[in-house]
């Protein structure tokens, strides 16, 4: 499983042209499912994701995460974080598992966020092309690999 994390003070996604999902301060983050991933991966993305501590602190120090800021989190399917181009100028998504085992995975990372106390965890749509438009506060943005 792997995460493209970018710690905003907004971020939205649209679906023609229809907001589906947005926050303010909090993370906005890309999640892509690879072959090799089940439920346990699901959860401990969760587990960190709600724990990367990229807010400052008082002394202005990468101290604090979602759970201490009360900050929410945007979470878009990206199936492209598995594009492999060692082999040419256009990727190969073979490392991506097939959307029906991706949606669930997707879905269960959402709920666990949810379940450790992040809010709100608003979501794209799973399988549509989006627009996202965020600001990135820093800016930080940083790539989780399970």
């Amino acid at each position: 499983m792997r995460a493209v994390v970018q710690r905003v003070t907004r971020a939205e996604v649209r679906v023609e042209g229809v907001a589906v999902g947005a926050i303010g301060t909090g993370l906005a983050i890309l999640l892509g499912v690879g072959r090799s991933d089940g439920t346990a991966a699901a959860d401990r993305m969760a587990a960190r994701l709600a724990r990367l501590r990229v807010f400052p602190d008082a002394a202005g120090r990468f101290d604090e995460s979602l759970l201490d800021t009360g900050g929410g989190a945007l979470v878009i399917s990206q199936f492209t974080l598995y594009g492999d181009t060692s082999r040419g100028n256009r990727p190969s998504f073979g490392e991506a598992v097939a959307p029906e085992l991706a949606e669930p995975l997707y879905e269960r990372v959402c709920e666990r966020l949810a379940g450790e106390g992040v809010s709100p965890v608003e979501r794209g749509r799973f399988g549509a092309h989006m627009e996202v438009e965020l600001v990135n506060d820093g800016p930080v943005t940083i790539l989780i690999e399970l």
